[in-house]
């Protein structure tokens, strides 16, 4: 599926609505029938899709099956290069994308957040790879031994370089407008992949009894407005005046406070239900916590073709944003269209330092 020129199909669903409701539709075939949305079609993004749909299968048994193995807990490489503490899970799971990325050379490179720098993927006889992949393997991956929710999170970029020769940290450094594909599996009471191309959003969830995704959410769409805000509030103190003074209208207005820790979980709860979530700067994490190509592109391009918004409290486009590092961090508001407005008013209002 090549993605250099789209055919105008509007929100997206077209694909989804031609196929009838009571039919079961795998995910395999709805990434194939969805290449004739791209005008030159070469299976390539294709099978980028299709083996990370396999490596989601394998991590979800084994997440599904973590308590009964040994591969709970901190794992012995201590602190990843993101400063956080790996998880034994966080390794497996980085390891099999990384393979199933490698066996069919769909991809010329790939870059994880539990690795410091990219990883050449070799050349698979004479093909030539035009992407790369990078993602978060398991992200919220330290509730995984209280048996709550994590997920796979995941971003497709076309190369900037020669396809004659290997992939160069330019072909990561872009914005996220220029995704060409990004989603996330969420390993819950039940495993679901949602994806976008940029033709709208679609979920798939995983059929334990014939071992394949399967569409059931057509179309998604984030509510206008929502009930609920996700936050740390814990970090209250450490938050900017600003942020504060939104927290407290949140509470004024008898918003539910809901905060899993997994950033997956939460947005796919706002995705469904409407809502905002926040991870705005601390003391700790002045300029925020959250790494912009693995987590914040990826969930923000999903969130906006769902007609959501995603900015950071420096009151940017998250899309927009060039990247400078591998591993760049920063905050985000991300969520229902009219929270994310409304946010911004009073950051506006209430910010010391110039926007």
């Amino acid at each position: 599926m090549a993605t250099s020129t789209k055919k105008p199909s509007g929100n997206g669903a077209t694909t989804a609505a031609s196929i009838p409701g009571n039919r079961i539709v795998t995910l395999d075939e709805f990434i194939i029938r969805s290449e004739k949305d791209f005008e030159y079609a070469t299976g390539e993004l294709t099978g980028l899709l299709r083996d990370i749909g396999v490596a989601a299968k394998i991590i979800n048994r084994e997440v599904n099956k973590a308590g009964l193995v040994n591969i709970l807990g901190a794992s012995d490489s201590g602190e990843n290069t993101s400063g956080d503490m790996q998880q034994k899970l966080d390794v497996y799971a980085n390891e099999k994308l990384i393979e199933c990325l490698k066996n069919s050379g769909e991809c010329c490179a790939v870059a994880s957040e539990e690795n410091k720098d990219i990883i050449l993927v070799p050349q698979v006889g004479s093909k030539k790879s035009h992407y790369v992949v990078m993602f978060d393997p398991l992200d919220g991956s330290s509730n995984i031994d209280v048996n709550v929710s994590v997920g796979t999170i995941f971003a497709i970029y076309r190369r900037k370089s020669d396809p004659n020769g290997p992939a160069t940290i330019e072909d990561f450094l872009q914005p996220g407008t220029r995704q060409v594909a990004a989603g996330y599996v969420l390993y819950g009471t039940s495993t679901i992949l949602v994806y976008t191309t940029g033709n709208g959003v679609n979920g798939f969830t995983l059929d334990p009894s014939i071992g394949e995704f399967c569409l059931s959410h057509r179309n998604m769409r984030i509510p206008e407005n929502g009930q609920t805000y996700s936050v740390n509030q814990g970090y209250y103190s450490k938050f900017d005046l600003e942020m504060r003074r939104y927290i407290d209208q949140c509470s004024d207005m008898n918003y539910g406070l809901r905060y899993i820790g997994s950033m997956v979980s939460d947005v796919h709860r706002i995705l469904i239900q409407g809502g905002i979530f926040l991870y705005p700067s601390t003391r700790k994490y002045p300029k925020g916590k959250l790494r912009l190509l693995y987590e914040c592109n990826p969930l923000s391009m999903i969130v906006e073709q769902a007609g959501g918004k995603a900015i950071n409290t420096q009151l940017k486009r998250i899309l927009d944003m060039v990247p400078s590092e591998l591993h760049q961090r920063g905050t985000i508001a991300i969520g229902s269209p009219a929270m994310v407005d409304e946010l911004q008013a009073f950051i506006e209002r209430y910010s010391a330092l110039p926007l």
